[in-house]
């Protein structure tokens, strides 16, 4: 899962040559095979394919919730919400901020995963602050796999706060696999790390059999319980 400012590292990542017309079928068979795509700006009118050599996961079963965190988290200082705005989270990720001029996301990226959006493939979780988008972020669900994409956060924690519902959401649902791409120090703190590609494409394959759901509301109660169970599990 990128902030929008990452950009690609040919030491490491192995880009692979574009198709002419990049479809929503395309896009799904893609991410099944393992492969995602970045644009080299916002400006820039190609797209690149990833498969690196090293893949960043999330572990659900072993997600690092930090106590400060979890008490944030458990505080509700935003309001959360799932799939109300799509359109507005992956606008808000590709908007420059401080430290942060350019992105990845173009206007491709965003017509194409909006339109994910509209067959029930690509996921937004918000967090607002007085009604108001603080943070978020967006993400492919495919079977069990869920493809972390791009995340932001205009206030301090809305997007660790986005994060840990979004978990919270995919450990209900019964997801096997969290994908985050690339691995930053943002990440680690949760407990992310790196595998090979080979053992990536082996999890990614047993993710895509496993039937999962997607729950957008399982109720407040239900998601704060599986929070405070996250918040429990020994580091």
């Amino acid at each position: 899962m990128r902030h929008s400012s990452q950009t690609t590292d040919p030491l490491h990542r192995r880009p692979v040559a574009p198709p002419v017309e990049l479809t929503t079928d395309l896009l799904l068979r893609a991410y099944s095979a393992g492969l995602f795509p970045m644009a080299a700006s916002r400006q820039g009118n190609k797209l690149h394919w990833l498969d690196p050599e090293r893949r960043g996961i999330m572990p659900l079963d072993r997600f690092h919730l930090p106590k400060r965190l979890a008490r944030t988290v458990l505080g509700n200082p935003f309001e959360v919400s799932v799939d109300r705005d799509f359109a507005g989270t992956i606008a808000a990720c590709a908007t420059p901020m401080e430290g942060r001029d350019d992105t990845w996301i173009n206007p491709q990226i965003e017509r194409l995963f909006t339109e994910l959006h509209h067959l029930g493939y690509a996921h937004s979780v918000e967090c607002r602050l007085h009604g108001t988008l603080a943070g978020g972020l967006y993400g492919v669900a495919l079977g069990g796999a869920f493809f972390g994409e791009s995340m932001f956060s205009f206030v301090t924690d809305a997007s660790k706060v986005a994060l840990v519902h979004l978990v919270a959401r995919l450990r209900l649902g019964k997801f096997r696999l969290l994908d985050t791409q690339f691995v930053t120090a943002h990440l680690k703190q949760f407990g992310a790390r790196e595998i090979p590609r080979g053992l990536y494409k082996a999890q990614l394959a047993d993710a895509l059999r496993t039937p999962s759901r997607w729950i957008a509301d399982p109720g407040p109660d239900t998601v704060t319980a599986e929070i405070r169970a996250m918040a429990r599990r020994p580091v």
